[in-house]
């Protein structure tokens, strides 16, 4: 890899990372995408995916994000499994210092995702997608008729219980506070939304669970009062944490520490661009990151031919 000048380097293996791929391989371009662990990322961890067009039954995160390797490879993409653990961006060579030693490209697309704000209770990551989810519009089919709540206060969260409210029994929102950091256009919705229920000043302090969630422990934030709460599922609506610390230094991120790249995924350093979930923009699912990869690779051609 160290003596190779490969013309594009993907970092990260997600629906982003192996969709560019396949566009800049088929392109003609020597591609390498750099995967810390395996294919798929947060898409992986998903046991089921409904809304991906194309698939009348739900698929398997895992098993469509190995499609999506197998697919790139197959045209001629290869994968090094490492992580990167510092980059040099700047110039018309890049490169990257990973676990498995170095590696120069000529163009780098940042694809290395984003992480849901876990509550940061002992059995939480145990009792993902037994109960616990980060994403209402992945996961909200599967409690229809169900109660659930939605833990946090902010524009996500109000999303979030709007979209489950259309399909369950009844849905909490659990907030900290005694009033939401929403934008004012979702509060109206909300106060119509007939089997939504405001828990105010409350707070997640554990999970009640055998093999899935039953129920949850909630600590008033005025009083100190212990109480419980039993429902089906909890959707986590308390923020993401975006993965640039790699790049922090070297382009522009937003306020919420996102990338900041437009739809080209251009990004504020020539020959770098952002696809996935890392960049900002309105709405993040399996569609949009895969939209991204193909996007970029237009750009990273325009770039490579000199055209940028």
């Amino acid at each position: 890899m160290a003596e190779k000048l490969w013309d594009v380097v993907i970092i990260g293996g997600g629906p982003a990372g192996y969709s560019a791929a396949l566009y800049c391989v088929r392109a003609g371009y020597s591609t390498l995408v750099v995967e810390m662990l395996s294919a798929g990322g947060q898409m992986a961890t998903t046991s089921a995916i409904e809304n991906y067009p194309g698939f009348v039954e739900s698929v398997d995160g895992f098993e469509l994000a190995m499609t999506m390797q197998q697919q790139a490879e197959k045209f001629g993409s290869e994968t090094l499994y490492a992580q990167v653990t510092s980059a040099q961006l700047e110039g018309p060579v890049k490169t990257l210092e990973t676990t498995e030693g170095p590696v120069t490209a000529r163009s780098v697309i940042l694809a290395t995702g984003a992480d849901p704000r876990p509550l940061g209770l002992a059995n939480e990551d145990a009792l993902r997608g037994r109960g616990v989810s980060y994403c209402a519009t992945c996961d909200g089919g599967f409690y229809k008729g169900k109660t659930v709540a939605v833990v946090g206060g902010g524009n996500s969260a109000a999303e979030d219980a709007l979209t489950l409210s259309k399909l369950c029994e009844k849905v909490y929102l659990i907030h900290r506070r005694d009033t939401l950091s929403a934008t004012r256009s979702y509060l109206k919705p909300l106060d119509k939304a007939q089997n939504i229920e405001f828990l105010w000043n409350k707070q997640v302090t554990g999970l009640t669970a055998d093999k899935k969630l039953s129920g949850l422990t909630l600590t008033d934030t005025v009083t100190g009062e212990e109480s419980a709460l039993e429902v089906d599922g909890v959707f986590v609506a308390i923020g993401r944490v975006p993965n640039t610390w790699l790049v922090k230094d070297q382009v522009a991120l937003d306020r919420q520490g996102y990338i900041q790249a437009d739809e080209t995924t251009r990004t504020s350093l020539p020959g770098v661009f952002a696809i996935g979930d890392v960049r900002q923009k309105p709405l993040r699912q399996v569609v949009t990151a895969v939209s991204d990869g193909a996007v970029a690779s237009k750009f990273v051609e325009e770039y490579l031919n000199g055209l940028d």
